[in-house]
């Protein structure tokens, strides 16, 4: 027997659009980070970003479960000593519903220049409209 490994010439990218609307962030963002990595595709390599484009459709609209509503807190730095900065789930949903479902993947995803290439395949709206439509993107039930 051969082992066949794929080549970059011969990835095929496709684009699926996933509507955010009423799921669970964290079982959302498992999905969307399988895609972003092609482990959905039979010819999977770690080594090549051979995943799809998707469009996330809601994002505002997107839950989390208990208490996290009040309770998830997201932490930035400034860099500069004392310069921690945080905020609730509740506060970023108001003002940049995309940085929440971000987040979410980003970490899901391997910490290497890979993992950024993948995550620039992830193209969040926080409504229906989107501009990718002549991509002609399939629809993912969740």
């Amino acid at each position: 027997m051969k082992t066949f490994i794929v080549k970059k010439k011969n990835i095929k990218n496709n684009w699926y659009i996933i509507n955010a609307k009423n799921k669970i962030l964290g079982r959302l963002a498992t999905k969307l980070a399988k895609y972003l990595m092609g482990k959905n595709k039979i010819e999977y390599s770690s080594n090549l970003d051979n995943g799809d484009y998707i469009i996330v459709l809601n994002a505002k609209k997107i839950i989390v479960t208990g208490k996290k509503k009040k309770k998830k807190i997201y932490y930035r730095h400034s860099g500069y000593v004392g310069g921690i900065k945080k905020r609730t789930f509740e506060e970023i949903i108001i003002k940049n519903p995309k940085k929440i479902i971000q987040n979410a993947v980003k970490g899901m995803l391997p910490k290497n220049s890979l993992g950024r290439l993948m995550l620039k395949k992830l193209k969040i709206f926080s409504d229906e409209n989107h501009c990718h439509n002549a991509q002609k993107p399939k629809l993912i039930n969740i």
